[in-house]
């Protein structure tokens, strides 16, 4: 009768333990919950705040340039700090906004804000050896469209696991495109550069413009890199993408890219066996930049927005 009284009591005693133990385990779950909510609550306060810092600083740095502009005084040491100073809290604030508990976010509003970052921290630092200054008067106002609007309008694709192949394409992809549309906008002020001299203009705006020479040099510096970036982008793409033919999106993307590089490797070639030069390269540096921009964006845009 004892023994079985003591049964009775080691099995109460052993399912006492196991309710204590589920217990314990929600609790412990609850807690590691709340850590994380907590720790991406104080994540997103940091990224809001570094946006707001971003914004401030490149607001800081176009007027400096617009009054160096306007003054024809010497400031770029103030411009470059602001500007420096803009891009690191910007950093912060794309990492908060692409990086989430779910995975890694590449929706239309967030990849714009790490492109406009990637921009802008390639523009700031050719500064140094470049004079680019006068570039920042259209990038910074961008990158600060980029930044309000990824706070606001957040994408409701889900997240994605991002693995070293992935990765590797992402940012190829990213930096390949920051070239080119930099190198695009170089083109567009190389055009108005020639439609002033060809005009005989020679006062005004047109005096704040490196050489002629060094603009176009520059350009195509801006293109080899751009090129070789795409293609390392591209056949990372066909390496660690799956089905990449078969995949909403991707098959625009993927197709307009290849039609960009054919584009840009045509000038190129151009350039350097036949001599292409001004208009030319003008002309094919915004076809390629146009086939890119609808690759890049035209697809996402059609996905995210009207096909959802």
């Amino acid at each position: 009768m004892s023994g079985t009284i003591s049964d009775h009591a080691n099995l109460e005693h052993a399912r006492q333990q196991r309710i204590s133990s589920k217990k314990d385990f929600t609790q412990d779950r609850l807690y590691a919950t709340l850590s994380i909510c907590c720790l991406f609550g104080e994540l997103m306060q940091i990224t809001v705040t570094s946006g707001f810092l971003a914004i401030s600083f490149y607001l800081m740095a176009l007027i400096v340039q617009g009054l160096t502009v306007i003054s024809n005084k010497d400031r770029n040491s103030k411009v470059f700090l602001f500007g420096a100073l803009a891009v690191v809290f910007h950093g912060f604030s794309v990492y908060g906004v692409i990086r989430t508990n779910d995975g890694y976010q590449f929706g239309f509003f967030e990849i714009s804000t790490l492109i406009a970052f990637s921009i802008s921290s390639l523009v700031l630092v050719s500064s140094i050896r470049k004079p680019l200054e006068n570039l920042f008067l259209c990038l910074f106002p961008l990158a600060m469209i980029a930044i309000v609007t990824s706070f606001i309008l957040p994408s409701a694709f889900p997240a994605t696991d991002l693995n070293v192949g992935l990765a590797t394409h992402v940012l190829t992809s990213v930096l390949a495109y920051s070239f080119i549309t930099i190198a695009a906008l170089q083109a567009t002020f190389l055009a108005f550069q020639n439609r002033q001299l060809k005009n005989h203009v020679t006062g005004g705006v047109i005096t704040k413009f490196p050489p002629l020479q060094d603009m176009e040099l520059f350009l195509f510096e801006l293109l080899w890199v751009g090129q070789l970036l795409l293609s390392f982008g591209i056949l990372a793409g066909f390496l660690f993408i799956d089905d990449i033919w078969g995949r909403d999106g991707v098959i625009h993307k993927t197709f307009f890219s290849m039609l960009a590089w054919v584009v840009f490797a045509t000038l190129l070639w151009g350039r350097h066996y036949i001599g292409w030069r001004g208009t030319s390269a003008i002309r094919w540096t915004l076809i390629g930049f146009a086939f890119l921009l609808i690759g890049f964006y035209g697809s996402k845009f059609a996905l995210e927005f009207l096909l959802s």
